[in-house]
């Protein structure tokens, strides 16, 4: 479902990205792991067609995304990590302005929508202000929203943080389902070691714009002699803690801004 070709991207002198390869299968559980700076947000905008590549190749479904911009958009959902939603409007409107720009049907965006805010347990909360939902509500809302077009890839970009460990526990629960059910690839990024273990089927770690290991939580584990993947992932990028950089939060907020402008 996706698939990267010795992708490369470079801003003058400085190599955010260096030649890196990987895939991901349909239907598949995917964690994109590395420290702050490591080249994640980079590698994101690139899949997503919010930047081009100084070289290589990047495939989603089959189609390269720097040149086949909106059949790739509308191929795939995206959850940023800063909040996207607006406030004024209902769960409801949220969901059926997403739709509308994704030219879902109207009968077919009401049947998803009923369906997506039930299974993220939103359904009897539909039509209050998102203003007035707690930080794991929004969350849920933002999820069903990206996968309201029926997308065939989503790309979370930390979507638990800050949350207490019941509400993870909880919106993994129901990712993990629509998974199953549809089929929709899932890739993810997050901090949090024990829920990319407990999630993903496959991990890539990336460091310095470098993938530096790739597999499952097990191979990780053993390749490094580490017991957790915690462990593993210290072992494979060091322990000292890094500065923000051109992949930080505000990379990430310049992100969302350029992708609603652009739809």
């Amino acid at each position: 479902m996706i698939r990267v070709e010795n992708l490369v991207k470079t801003y003058g002198e400085i190599q955010a990205v260096r030649d890196i390869s990987f895939h991901v299968k349909k239907g598949e559980i995917f964690a994109f792991l590395g420290p702050n700076g490591a080249g994640k947000t980079t590698t994101i905008k690139m899949l997503t067609t919010l930047l081009r590549p100084t070289s290589g190749r990047v495939f989603i479904d089959g189609l390269d995304p720097a040149t086949h911009q909106n059949e790739v958009r509308q191929r795939f959902g995206i959850v940023f990590q800063d909040p996207s939603l607006d406030d004024e409007l209902t769960a409801w409107e949220n969901m059926d302005f997403h739709g509308a720009l994704y030219s879902v049907p109207r009968r077919v965006r009401g049947e998803r929508t009923e369906m997506l805010l039930t299974l993220f347990e939103l359904w009897d909360r539909r039509n209050d202000q998102v203003k007035k939902f707690s930080g794991g509500m929004k969350r849920r809302l933002e999820i069903a929203r990206g996968l309201l077009h029926t997308p065939k890839v989503i790309f979370l970009d930390e979507p638990t943080l800050g949350l207490d460990p019941q509400t993870r526990n909880q919106l993994w629960t129901q990712v993990k389902s629509l998974n199953e059910q549809e089929q929709v690839t899932v890739f993810l990024t997050t901090h949090y070691m024990e829920e990319a273990d407990r999630v993903a089927q496959r991990i890539a770690i990336i460091d310095h714009g470098r993938i530096v290991a790739q597999g499952t939580s097990a191979e990780l584990k053993q390749q490094t002699g580490a017991e957790t993947l915690e462990q593993a992932f210290l072992s494979l990028t060091g322990s000292s803690i890094r500065a923000e950089g051109a992949d930080s939060a505000d990379a990430m907020r310049n992100m969302a801004r350029m992708w609603r402008k652009n739809r």
